[in-house]
């Protein structure tokens, strides 16, 4: 081999080719290297300074070296511990890994490791919470918290809007006094079962009511704090108001029903006894039956016509419908009615009103029966009046039934009477199914009950509407709403 090649060894590339079962001696050789100095400076101080002979320092030098030897090995070890355990903590092990040999940098490593992974952790906490947050205040149902002193803990926007700001803080029987859901939660923050749901009515106006419903938390480990109660209210004004609806329904068409067939049961009865050959008895009895018979026909009529338009009321009509030309034959048909009262019907249905999106049938009939009231309940010798309009703008109540659709523009029927007029308190309910604001002239007048909760149900299904005004003693104004063709989607 060359000189110059044998010059480029170093002795640390030499180290490197030593076999695996040399490096204990490697290392031993690092240490002594690295104690060489130091050491030599302490015997030389104990020589000259401490006046110990050359051995005796020798001694006392490596009876201190071993010393230190056991306690840094004792350190270390115990450092090797804590690594290891960290490095666990790290992996989410249950035991640590095999210590590189360098220990307090294997710990460095391991603690920057877990710092990095709290952090990642806490970043996702973080995140979770702003997204429970948003969640939280977002919900539409009244949300209260409760803790284990029956305080109210947290409240979201809905809450707060029904009881106030400040119901975060305060004792639950202060927000919320209402003796059954008080016991209720008093029995959860006990720990004995109770009911779910109890339900409340809330005083108006307008009345509301809710389903309260509690629901226990668990326990947060090692503490006592924090929520303790999840109590939501679910508003089922709907439901109930449905249901009495029903059940408005079942007794008005009872009691509706109830009158003719009495009626019918009574004079049929008479007839075949002591009227019997009462020719002028029998023929009066026989008017008031038939009459009677035309009554329940009506109302069955008009029944089974309001099931029909309820199950097509979410099904949108295609026809392009002439509200002129449908008003000119409602018109012509009711005429001979209007002579009977001497009532003069005045028509100004404006030449640029464009055709809507409907059922002609069903237009027909909501025009006939607004136009048949403004009759009955018009001035004898009186003036209906029918004006028809296009316009750029509907009510605010008409325009939210578009359900997404935005109308560009609308055609307007107003129906004028002269009558006497309706008591404002009545005009929101006018369209309920048997509401009547004078029943016995409603029946006289051969009313069932049902025209103007028709009219309702068809202009939900043509997405328009019915605005009502009257004023006492100078009539009532019905303007029907539609949306014309031009209808821009969204």
């Amino acid at each position: 081999m060359a000189v110059g090649q044998e010059s480029r060894y170093t002795p640390a590339v030499a180290e490197t080719r030593l076999p695996a079962s040399a490096v204990p001696l490697r290392r031993l050789i690092r240490a002594s290297s690295a104690v060489a100095a130091p050491g030599a400076l302490v015997l030389l101080a104990l020589v000259g300074y401490a006046g110990l002979s050359p051995g005796a320092a020798l001694a006392a030098f490596s009876a201190l070296t071993v010393l230190i030897v056991l306690v840094v090995r004792r350190h270390l070890a115990g450092l090797e511990t804590v690594r290891r355990q960290v490095d666990g903590f790290v992996r989410d092990e249950k035991h640590g890994i095999i210590a590189p040999p360098d220990t307090a940098l294997g710990l460095a490593e391991a603690v920057a490791d877990l710092d990095r992974r709290w952090a990642r952790h806490s970043g996702a906490l973080r995140a979770a919470s702003a997204a429970n947050e948003v969640i939280l205040e977002a919900i539409p149902e009244p949300l209260i918290l409760v803790d284990r002193g029956g305080r109210v803990a947290r409240a979201n926007a809905a809450a707060r809007a029904l009881f106030g700001e400040s119901a975060a803080g305060r004792d639950l029987d202060t927000v919320l006094r209402y003796p059954d859901v008080l016991e209720a939660a008093g029995e959860y923050l006990a720990g004995a079962p109770s009911a779910a749901t109890v339900d409340i009515a809330w005083p108006g106006p307008p009345e509301r009511h809710f389903a309260a419903r509690l629901a226990r938390l668990p326990e947060a480990q090692g503490t006592g704090g924090g929520p303790a109660i999840l109590l939501v209210l679910h508003d089922v004004t709907t439901l109930k108001r449905a249901e009495r609806m029903r059940a408005d329904f079942v007794a008005n068409v009872s009691h509706e029903l109830r009158t003719p067939l009495s009626a019918l049961l009574g004079f049929t009865e008479t007839l075949q006894g002591a009227a019997r050959d009462d020719a002028p008895a029998r023929e009066r009895f026989l008017g008031i039956m038939h009459e009677q018979a035309q009554r329940m026909t009506r109302l069955v009529r008009d029944l089974l016509s309001l099931s029909r338009i309820e199950e097509l009321e979410h099904t949108p009509p295609t026809e392009s419908v002439d509200i002129g030309r449908v008003l000119g034959s409602v018109i012509d048909t009711l005429d001979l009615q209007a002579k009977a009262r001497n009532t003069t019907i005045e028509t100004d249905v404006a030449a640029d009103v464009a055709p809507v999106i409907g059922d002609g049938d069903q237009l027909a009939q909501v025009f006939q029966n607004l136009i048949d009231n403004a009759i009955k309940y018009g001035r004898p010798g009186g003036t209906v009046r029918v004006v028809g309009r296009l316009s750029a703008a509907a009510p605010a109540r008409v325009v939210s039934l578009l359900r997404g659709a935005a109308a560009a523009r609308w055609v307007s029927v107003a129906i004028a009477d002269d009558g006497e007029g309706i008591p404002h308190e009545h005009l929101p309910r006018l369209t309920e199914r048997f509401y009547r604001v004078d029943a016995a002239r409603s029946r006289q007048l051969g009313g069932t009950g049902l025209g103007l909760a028709i009219v309702k149900h068809i202009l939900n299904r043509h997405r328009g509407g019915v605005a009502i005004s009257s004023e006492l003693g100078k009539g009532s104004v019905f303007t029907v709403w539609l949306p014309a063709t031009d209808i821009a989607k969204p």
